[in-house]
Protein backbone atom coordinates (compact mmCIF):
# COMPACT_ATOMS: atom_id res chain seq x y z
CA UNK A 1 0.00 0.00 0.00
CA UNK A 2 3.02 2.26 0.88
CA UNK A 3 4.62 2.24 -2.76
CA UNK A 4 1.49 2.32 -4.76
CA UNK A 5 0.94 6.09 -2.36
CA UNK A 6 3.90 6.99 -3.36
CA UNK A 7 3.63 6.10 -7.22
CA UNK A 8 0.34 8.01 -7.11
CA UNK A 9 1.74 11.19 -5.52
CA UNK A 10 4.48 10.93 -7.75
CA UNK A 11 2.79 10.37 -10.75
CA UNK A 12 0.48 13.58 -9.76
CA UNK A 13 3.41 15.84 -9.14
CA UNK A 14 4.66 15.01 -12.41
CA UNK A 15 1.48 15.54 -14.42
CA UNK A 16 1.74 19.05 -12.71
CA UNK A 17 4.55 20.13 -14.64
CA UNK A 18 3.46 20.16 -17.86
CA UNK A 19 1.92 22.82 -19.52
CA UNK A 20 -1.40 23.64 -21.31
CA UNK A 21 -1.63 23.68 -25.28
CA UNK A 22 -1.39 26.58 -26.53
CA UNK A 23 1.18 28.76 -24.81
CA UNK A 24 3.02 31.81 -26.06
CA UNK A 25 2.27 31.91 -29.54
CA UNK A 26 -1.53 31.10 -29.24
CA UNK A 27 -2.50 33.69 -27.10
CA UNK A 28 -0.25 36.64 -27.53
CA UNK A 29 0.39 38.68 -31.16
CA UNK A 30 3.08 41.27 -32.00
CA UNK A 31 2.43 44.45 -30.43
CA UNK A 32 2.75 47.63 -32.94
CA UNK A 33 2.04 51.11 -31.59
CA UNK A 34 1.27 54.30 -33.97
CA UNK A 35 4.83 56.82 -34.05
CA UNK A 36 3.13 58.97 -31.60
CA UNK A 37 2.25 56.38 -29.25
CA UNK A 38 6.05 54.94 -28.91
CA UNK A 39 7.30 58.59 -28.21
CA UNK A 40 5.10 58.69 -25.11
CA UNK A 41 6.83 55.06 -24.52
CA UNK A 42 9.28 55.25 -21.18
CA UNK A 43 12.19 53.19 -21.51
CA UNK A 44 11.16 50.90 -19.43
CA UNK A 45 8.04 50.35 -21.45
CA UNK A 46 9.94 50.27 -24.85
CA UNK A 47 12.10 47.31 -23.59
CA UNK A 48 9.46 45.72 -22.51
CA UNK A 49 7.49 45.73 -25.69
CA UNK A 50 11.00 45.19 -27.67
CA UNK A 51 11.50 42.37 -25.39
CA UNK A 52 7.86 40.54 -26.11
CA UNK A 53 8.34 41.20 -29.92
CA UNK A 54 11.52 39.42 -29.84
CA UNK A 55 10.18 36.45 -28.01
CA UNK A 56 7.54 36.37 -30.36
CA UNK A 57 9.93 36.32 -33.55
CA UNK A 58 12.02 33.37 -31.56
CA UNK A 59 9.10 31.15 -30.58
CA UNK A 60 6.38 32.19 -33.16
CA UNK A 61 7.90 33.33 -36.28
CA UNK A 62 6.25 36.78 -36.27
CA UNK A 63 8.09 39.44 -38.53
CA UNK A 64 8.59 43.11 -38.18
Amino acid sequence: MGKALIAAVLVAALGGCTTAKGGFCAVSSPLRLSAKAVDTLSDEEARALLAHNRKGEKLCGWRP
